[in-house]
């Protein structure tokens, strides 16, 4: 095996099991391209290879791609990791420290459409911490443009939503609550 590209899936692998959320292949690539590891096409051979010896797995959604670790990739990460030199770790652990929270943002905030009928589309949108969904709410509306607004609006106020949403239904389990005999 070409030594550099198992050093680049060495790096993804850690970068992976360094978080306990997926990423998307543009934060990934954010990372190795800026710090000047590799080029991108070598970068999405690395992806593919990855994915064909299942240590990665891939969820596609409009414009992003999420890569998780799978058990045989977190098991590789860990028995392969001291192959990576302490200035390629500290660079990858400094990295996910700065961002951690606008990665984790990035992929706990879900909100996708799709088209339903020529007149319609479906909003799906979710909030996951943890591995588990806090919220997930799937809306129709009539045109694409109302469709990639309400995406839009989901992404930037989700925590509003989000706080709205279980007011009112804990609001409306309260007053059902004290008409129970």
């Amino acid at each position: 095996m070409d030594n550099s590209l198992k050093l680049y899936k060495l790096m993804v692998l850690y970068m992976l099991s360094r978080v306990d959320f997926p990423l998307t292949n543009s934060q990934i690539s954010e990372f190795i391209l800026d710090k000047g590891y590799t080029t991108y096409f070598k970068l999405q051979q690395t992806f593919s290879e990855l994915l064909d010896s299942h240590f990665i797995v891939e969820e596609s959604t409009h414009g992003r791609t999420l890569y998780h670790l799978t058990e045989e990739g977190r098991e590789t990460a860990s028995f392969f990791s001291r192959d990576l030199s302490s200035a390629i770790l500290e660079d990858i652990d400094s990295f996910l420290l700065e961002k951690r929270y606008d990665l984790k943002d990035e992929v706990s905030i879900q909100a996708d459409y799709f088209r339903n009928t020529p007149s319609s589309y479906t909003v799906s949108c979710r909030v996951i911490e943890k591995g588990q969904s806090l919220i997930h709410l799937e809306v129709t509306v009539p045109s694409e443009e109302e469709a990639r607004q309400a995406v839009r609006n989901f992404r930037r106020k989700n925590q509003e939503i989000y706080s709205s949403v279980m007011e009112h239904l804990l609001s409306l389990e309260e007053r059902f609550a004290s008409k129970a005999p």
